[in-house]
């Protein structure tokens, strides 16, 4: 393994054998946070990686197969950029560094942290957790549509929310608009209590989830009383032009083809808009109505509109929820099978 792409910044490389590696960490503050409060960090690393990580002073040794050691070491030098960058370590960035190491070839040893395959929101930074979120992160910084379909926990949502953020800090574009289609549980918005950000807040609360997560509640709760950050529920775009804006449509799947095409043909100068959907979860009267992937069809090869399927290998919660997404597909196929 080439060492020499390791920050040398943080790192000094003692030795590198057959049998382990071993290094110093230079900073005591970003050794601490790197270990963990009684080493918890390490103790995580040593179980993803199977390894057994040494600690004496500020030099590290680790012992394992090599490819495991060259994990290790990958995930303590883009740990370490984390910290840099955000002034934190949290436990579940070691997963999220460990899974995007799975990704790529051992020997590349390039940071993870600050390449294309992340988003820097103002709060911290995500990496893509699967070949899949890579295309769907590069298709969000360079496309003008973007539909991405898929089941629960794929990441559709969180990384447009994480993207828009992001290019409202780097002043890409100068408002958020967030929408949703609020067909759920037979409901209309009419027959909902309060005024209209009330009737459709309960529509939006995994966004708001995303949005909490990447701004923290007083300055999300800014950005909407400002106008920087706008709910409107899909019905009320008819007419508008939406210029300069980073624009979500959450639950596509259950838009109508006319609502769909009234909301893309929204689309003003220097905007981008993602199209979020899952198709079994559609809960128009007839799934027929939906107009979600028939508008991909019609649309997949105009320039600047890109298409992302997710599928059930890409699912990034709890990993039985991987399992049991694949096992409502597969029942499904072959009850559709059996009625044919």
């Amino acid at each position: 393994m080439n060492l020499s792409n390791v920050s040398r910044t943080h790192i000094e490389i003692i030795e590198s054998n057959k049998d382990f590696y071993s290094f110093y960490i230079k900073n005591n503050l970003v050794l601490s946070k790197i270990v963990g409060e009684f080493d918890s960090n390490l103790k995580e690393i040593e179980n993803l990686t199977t390894t057994k990580i040494n600690l004496r002073g500020n030099l590290m040794v680790v012992r394992g197969e090599e490819i495991n050691r060259q994990k290790v070491l990958k995930i303590i030098d883009n740990l370490i950029l984390r910290y840099l960058n955000n002034n934190s370590i949290e436990k579940e960035d070691i997963k999220v560094i460990y899974d995007v190491t799975k990704m790529l070839n051992s020997e590349n040893v390039t940071n993870l942290v600050d390449n294309n395959d992340s988003i820097k929101t103002p709060k911290k930074t995500i990496l893509a957790r699967s070949e899949k979120q890579k295309v769907y992160i590069e298709a969000l910084r360079n496309r003008k549509i973007i539909f991405a379909s898929g089941p629960a926990g794929t990441g559709k949502t969180f990384l447009a929310v994480a993207m828009a953020l992001a290019f409202l800090h780097e002043e890409k574009v100068k408002r958020i608009i967030l929408s949703r289609p609020a067909v759920e549980a037979g409901e209309s918005l009419g027959f909902l209590p309060g005024d209209m950000k009330e009737k459709v807040d309960p529509y939006l609360i995994p966004i708001y989830d995303a949005l909490h997560e990447f701004l923290g509640y007083e300055k999300m709760q800014k950005k909407i009383e400002d106008g920087t950050i706008e709910i409107a529920p899909l019905a009320f775009m008819r007419g508008r032009t939406l210029k300069d804006s980073f624009i979500i449509l959450d639950e596509a799947q259950n838009a109508t083809f006319t609502q769909i095409k009234m909301f893309i043909t929204r689309l003003g100068n220097n905007s981008t808009m993602v199209l979020a959907g899952d198709p079994s979860q559609i809960d128009l009267n007839r799934a027929k109505e939906s107009g979600f992937y028939e508008t991909i069809k019609i649309l997949e090869k105009i320039e600047d509109i890109k298409s992302i399927e997710f599928d059930t290998i890409d699912v990034m919660r709890n990993p039985l929820v991987s399992k049991i997404v694949g096992a409502y597909k597969k029942y499904k196929s072959n009850s559709d099978y059996n009625k044919s």
